[in-house]
């Protein structure tokens, strides 16, 4: 959801750091497993326009849609935000489960995954109800463990909360042992935030100082790339 902007630099480095497979694996959604970047546009800029404020492009949407919506609308609509969130979501609802799509080689990485009894959840700052109907709308809310989206958890991405209720009934504690997958400099936080390992996947708004405050474990293009980075690992 809307967030302070981001600046739109591309930035591209090598993973070299030595990785170990993991007990778990937590990813975010759009950007990372998914697309449904028109869905959330058309929504967003029908706000802004709805309050008399400038639309954003394409890439403007992608840059600065970081933080869930309870934390980004007070900034961007001021005391109209209740409003102006309660119109997004009515827009949003009318088309987001149609739009919705996989990204190429989302769902082999979750069946490698499954296949490997490794423990799949979600963590997003998409709003949990909007998350889960895309998920089963995919065919795919039956692979994850738990499917955390905003307002699921006290506070939401990136502070540590809602890792912790992705992992609840695993057995499993956020650690080294988690890997968390995101395209944001959020994902990447959140994960440093709760000493999990960081892996970011390319595409998304993260600036040369985002890697500095917040360094990937490793860096991949896709999620077939990720495949090949998993089933390169060695066993703890």
């Amino acid at each position: 959801m809307p967030g302070r902007q981001r600046e739109n630099q591309q930035v591209s480095i090598v993973a070299s750091k030595q990785l170990t497979r993991p007990e778990a694996v937590i990813f975010d959604w759009d950007g990372t497993l998914a697309d449904n970047w028109g869905a959330i546009e058309r929504s967003l800029n029908a706000t802004f326009s709805r309050f008399c404020l400038p639309v954003w492009s394409k890439e403007e949407v992608r840059a600065r849609t970081t933080a869930s919506a309870r934390d980004a609308f007070p900034e961007l609509f001021g005391n109209n935000w209740e409003a102006a969130m309660t119109f997004f979501y009515e827009r949003f609802e009318e088309y987001h489960v149609d739009e919705v799509r996989p990204l190429p080689g989302a769902e082999d990485l979750l069946n490698v995954l499954s296949k490997e009894y490794v423990q799949i959840a979600l963590v997003s700052n998409k709003t949990g109800q909007y998350l889960r109907a895309e998920a089963e709308r995919l065919g795919w809310a039956e692979k994850f463990r738990n499917i955390v989206g905003a307002t699921d958890a006290v506070r939401d991405k990136p502070a540590p909360d809602p890792v912790h209720l992705a992992l609840a009934g695993t057995g499993i504690r956020a650690g080294e042992k988690v890997w968390f997958v995101g395209d944001s400099v959020s994902d990447l936080e959140c994960a440093h935030k709760t000493a999990c390992i960081p892996i970011l996947v390319e595409g998304g708004s993260v600036t040369a100082q985002d890697l500095v405050d917040w360094p990937p474990r490793a860096v991949v293009d896709s999620c077939s790339n990720l495949i090949d980075v998993f089933m390169g690992c060695g066993h703890a």
